[in-house]
This record gives C-alpha cells, sequence and structure tokens, in this order.
C-alpha cells in the first residue's frame, strides 16, 4: 500500500510541474511564433515551432498522468499506467517531426538567407531563455519520477539550449551582418530535437515491448533465486515494466517435497525487493514431484 501511496504522491507532483510548465510554455509560444514571423528569422521560428510541439506534448503529457491515476477496472487490471508510455513515445515522435521541418526550411534559406530583424530577434530570443530556465526548474525534480515527465524536462531543455542557439545567431548577425548564422544555427536547433527524441523513443518503445527494466540483469536474479533456501527450480521468469518506477516480476518456482511453500514465497520476495527493486511479485511455488516413470507412446495407424 506504502508504495502504490508513493507513486500517487509522484503523480500529483508531476501533474502541478506539468500544469505550471504547459502555462508558460503555452503563453511565450505565441509571443515567440509572432515574433519570428514578424522578424523573419528561422531560428526564431524553429524555436517557436518547436515550443509549439511542446506546449501539445506536454498537454498531452499531462492528460496522460491524470489518465494513469484512474483506478484498474475489471477489464484493467492495472488501470490505465500504461497512457504515460504511449504520451512519451507520441512525444519521441513530435520531436523527429519538429526536426525534419526544420531542416528542410533551413536548407531552403541557405540558399539565400533572408534580412532579419536581428535586434529584436535578440529581445525575444532572451526572454524565451529565462522562460525555459524556469520551465525546467520547475521539472527538473518531477523528471526523476516517471518517462513521462522526463520526456517533457527533455523538450524543454532543448528549448532553453535553442533559445540560447537562437541568441548566438541574433549576435552575429548584429555584430557581423552575416545572414547565414540564422539558418545554420536553426539547422543546429534542428539537430539538437532530433538527438533528444533518441532517448524518449527508445525508452518508451523498450517498456512497451515489455523489455528488462534497465539495471535489472534477468539472469542475475534467476540465479539469485535458484540459489535460495531451498529452492530446486526457478523457470518461467519474467521482468517488465508497468509504467515508469513500476518494475514487476512473475515466476514459477519449485522447492523441495518438505519445504514449507509459503515461507519460501515470503523469503523470496523480500530478496527481490530488497536487492533488486522488484516490490510487485508473482510466485507461483510449488513442490517438486518425483517422476512416475510413465512413458508416453505415440499412437500407431492402423490399417485399412
Amino acid at each position: 500500500m506504502s508504495h502504490h501511496h508513493a507513486h500517487g504522491l509522484d503523480r500529483t507532483r508531476s501533474r502541478r510541474a506539468l500544469g505550471a510548465v504547459l502555462a508558460l510554455t503555452a503563453t511565450y509560444t505565441v509571443v515567440e511564433l509572432v515574433g519570428g514571423l514578424a522578424t523573419g528569422s528561422l531560428a526564431l521560428l524553429a524555436d517557436a515551432g518547436h515550443m509549439l510541439g511542446d506546449t501539445a506534448t506536454i498537454a498531452l503529457a499531462l492528460f496522460a498522468s491524470w489518465l494513469a491515476a484512474r483506478p484498474a477496472t475489471a477489464q484493467r487490471s492495472f488501470g490505465y499506467r500504461r497512457a504515460e508510455i504511449l504520451a512519451a513515445l507520441a512525444n519521441g515522435a513530435a520531436l523527429v517531426a519538429v526536426a525534419i521541418w526544420v531542416f528542410v526550411e533551413a536548407i531552403d534559406r541557405l540558399s539565400e538567407p533572408p534580412t532579419i530583424l536581428a535586434g529584436w530577434v535578440l529581445v525575444v530570443a532572451g526572454i524565451g531563455f529565462l522562460v525555459n530556465l524556469l520551465a525546467a526548474v520547475i521539472l527538473a525534480r518531477a523528471a526523476g519520477e516517471s518517462l513521462n515527465a522526463r520526456a517533457a524536462y527533455t523538450h524543454v531543455l532543448t528549448d532553453l539550449a535553442a533559445s540560447a542557439g537562437v541568441i548566438a545567431a541574433a549576435l552575429v548577425v548584429v555584430a557581423t551582418g552575416w545572414r547565414y548564422a540564422d539558418p545554420l544555427v536553426g539547422m543546429a536547433i534542428g539537430l539538437l530535437v532530433l538527438a533528444s527524441s533518441w532517448t524518449i523513443l527508445r525508452d518508451s518503445v523498450s517498456i512497451l515491448l515489455e523489455s528488462t527494466p534497465a539495471g535489472i540483469d534477468a539472469q542475475d536474479v534467476g540465479r539469485r533465486m535458484a540459489d535460495a533456501e531451498g529452492v530446486i527450480e526457478v523457470h518461467d521468469l519474467h521482468i517488465w515494466t508497468i509504467t515508469s518506477g513500476f518494475p514487476a516480476l512473475s515466476a514459477h518456482v519449485l522447492v523441495g517435497s518438505r519445504e514449507d511453500c509459503h515461507a519460501r514465497r515470503r523469503e523470496l520476495e523480500a530478496m527481490l525487493s530488497s536487492e533488486f527493486g522488484l516490490r510487485h511479485t508473482t510466485l507461483q511455488v510449488e513442490h517438486i514431484k518425483r517422476s512416475l516413470g510413465v512413458q508416453i507412446m505415440p499412437l500407431s495407424r492402423q490399417e485399412d
């Protein structure tokens, strides 16, 4: 019960953090989009496009966090916990789409870089840097609590770096008049966005494919269980992740004919919790049975 209560508190903190960041990014996205159109800066438009994607994906993350907190039902025994992972996957895909758009637009502008109002770009990007910095501080703690919140945090960090890149491009244009700085920085932001999507996509796909959680070696777990007192054999061992911070294990355990099945199960559960952090376990513990020597022969076909 305390384990599930802790998850509930984590989700509440994540939702509050996501709500505050959503308000910040939604407000500033409008400002940056108008600024990018008014100044003609691709770097600023790229950052605005990224923040527009962030606003949508943070809203999705917030909705998924709320959905994941709904109680389990007879049809959904784990509730909607995987909704957060689906949202993280969608966030990663959105980052890839934004990166592709920036590359296409940057290549087009490199042939003839347009004139931009670098001074205004500098002002808008500077405000954006402060907004993203505040959002990153708000999400920093929540990022360690779920993949969903970590995806949103990754978005904000890339926005922070993108704002810094826009500021650098504006300074170059103001100081030297070299207009290529703007589309080149736009491409750099695109690369940054693409790189940031990899971890989110990898982790979310891994959970959806029910891979063994990172940091846990299934063979080590199996050997440790098999070496426990009274255990003869461990098979059908499965370790996966329900959602971020919620690993699970199931296994079939055979113990000696005179062993106390319930005592061995309790000992295994305590060991898995303390040594591997696996608190949601389903163990089928049975006494080993001696072979009766019965031989099954195939049926022969009768001749007509």
